[in-house]
């Protein structure tokens, strides 16, 4: 009898109805579509708004900077209240945020429509794997939180096709409308869920809100601003100086050490039997420490390369989203595919054999687009470097996930989706403020020198330009501003063939960065478990 009780039990989890999932799924797709979307609309909004490119880089380090402070404060609202409820509220506070993000008349809006955005998903994110756990079970939850990876990977695919073709017919404002109406969408779905309880005993620790939430923004805002405020000395665009120094790397010292005060306060609630922020129990084992690493590497490297890419395509090259949307469709497309079938190899690879795979095919890809890439995005050894590179990333995603919750009870689901949102998005925000400082500086470094050697462009020249606020400009903007001067037309022709060269020579040189990370991501990667699904992992 209990044989045939099991065997039944069975037979109900796997007949499970993947519907509720529709809603589960469009809940990432919705953040995923949001955040992807940005880079795809980089131009448009430049010119709407007439700001440079790093102000709309902001809009997507404030997101990600609010999730990641705020999603573990999330998680403890979704254990609470109940993931199904603060669910529903968060998304309807998600499309309140894009009626704003639509109808935004400046940047300023614009960057204040993507905190609430942020302050939205960070209780969407761990309410998503508290949903999952609540619905699906056994293999089913493995193919659940599979299907989560690929619908952020699907979103960012479509973001880029919707954006692109949008963004070039129509404008950039209908690509954030689609949003609301999905929004709209995911909340009457969400009545198919199943559902749960909070739990009213769960405390919330507001000190370690505090904390968390302050060492995160703080981190997050210095790296965004390390190239306008100065990496060592303060810069004339620093709001103040600190003896002389920048605040940006004052900030991140500070946020890292806010960071550790939170870790420490933590582990004291625990010791004395007070509900903790989260749950460090999630992150006890190094093989789970590991994943964490790996997670915020391959995450940082993505948003690095999304913020990137676009940038060139959009400003240096001044070409159309949907220029963009096509030159990054490889990459966005493999990602999603790779999210979806890595699953199939985990009885045959062990997450650790995975992990080092996928960063090795991510350095491989990024060291292959630093030496190969032109000003022709479309070239096929580009596309080659952007698959490879998509390969790496969307089976290291997926795996890095799996890895982190498989490793924890059900009841901790909210605590691995919060460490899971936090990492992610603080990996996002850091990922995509280090790519615009560190090509902005090399641009403004390179252009610098390569003046300064110039016999065409003598300092007369030169002092009718301003040389300290360099930043990534199309060719027909420079020659605009170098015809206000007194150049010469070979003076002219010169100045925009140093400007170009230098772009690409920044390029380069942050793909040989970012594949450097790539390389040293092997090294968590060698600490991920290794065993297969159903062996016993080795003591």
């Amino acid at each position: 009898m209990t044989g045939a009780t099991t065997f039944n039990q069975a037979q109900a989890e796997a007949k499970e109805s993947w519907v509720p999932m529709i809603a589960i799924a469009l809940g990432q797709a919705i953040m995923s579509f949001n955040v992807a979307s940005l880079p795809v609309a980089l131009s448009g909004m430049v010119n709407s708004f007439q700001v440079p490119p790093t102000t709309i880089a902001t809009g997507i380090v404030a997101y990600s900077m609010l999730v990641a402070g705020f999603v573990m404060l999330g998680a403890k609202l979704t254990q609470r209240y109940g993931a199904l409820y603060v669910f529903r509220a968060a998304v309807v506070v998600f499309g309140i945020a894009q009626v704003l993000m639509t109808f935004s008349p400046n940047a300023t809006l614009m960057i204040t429509a993507q905190s609430l955005c942020g302050a939205a998903a960070a209780v969407i994110v761990p309410s998503l794997v508290a949903l999952i756990a609540e619905n699906y079970h056994g293999n089913q939850q493995a193919t659940a939180l599979g299907a989560l990876g690929s619908a952020r990977a699907g979103a960012g695919v479509a973001a880029f096709l919707i954006g692109g073709v949008l963004g070039t017919y129509i404008g950039w404002r209908p690509v954030f409308g689609i949003l609301i109406a999905v929004s709209a969408l995911v909340f009457v779905l969400s009545f198919r869920l199943k559902p749960d309880h909070g739990r009213p005993d769960v405390r919330i620790d507001m000190v370690g809100v505090i904390l968390a939430a302050a060492a995160i923004i703080l981190i997050s805002f210095g790296f965004n601003n390390l190239n306008r405020w100065g990496l060592g000395l303060a810069q004339p665009g620093a709001p103040f100086s600190l003896l002389g120094f920048s605040p940006a790397p004052v900030m991140i010292v500070v946020g890292a050490a806010l960071g550790q005060t939170f870790l420490a306060w933590t582990r004291r609630r625990e010791a004395a039997g007070q509900t903790p922020l989260v749950a460090l129990e999630v992150l006890d084992s190094p093989q789970e420490r590991a994943a964490v690493y790996a997670m915020f590497s391959v995450v940082a490297l993505e948003a690095a390369l999304n913020f990137s890419v676009p940038l060139y395509i959009q400003i240096v090259q001044g070409r159309s989203p949907l220029a963009t949307a096509v030159a990054m469709l490889p990459f966005n497309l493999t990602v999603f595919i790779a999210a979806m079938l890595i699953v199939r190899f985990y009885d045959r690879f062990t997450p650790r054999q995975i992990g080092r795979y996928g960063f090795i095919l991510c350095t491989l890809a990024l060291l292959w687009l630093a030496f190969v890439v032109r000003n022709d995005w479309s070239a096929v050894p580009v596309l080659i470097g952007l698959v490879i590179f998509g390969i790496g990333q969307g089976s290291l995603v997926t795996l890095l996930f799996n890895v982190l919750v498989t490793a924890s009870p059900k009841e901790l689901a909210g605590d691995v989706g919060s460490v899971r949102g936090t990492t992610n998005n603080l990996a996002s925000a850091v990922g995509t403020a280090v790519a615009g400082a560190l090509l902005v500086g090399l641009l403004s470094s390179a252009v610098i020198r390569k003046i300064a050697e110039n016999p065409m462009l003598p300092p007369e020249i030169q002092s009718q330009v301003n040389l300290d606020s360099i930043t990534f400009i199309s060719n027909e903007q420079l020659a605009s501003v170098i015809a206000r001067t007194t150049a010469t037309p070979e003076q002219k022709a010169e100045a925009v063939r140093v400007n170009t060269e230098a772009r690409l020579q920044a390029l380069k040189f942050g793909l040989l960065v970012m594949a450097g990370l790539a390389l040293l991501s092997i090294f968590p990667a060698g600490r991920l478990p290794n065993y297969r699904p159903g062996e016993i992992p080795a003591e």
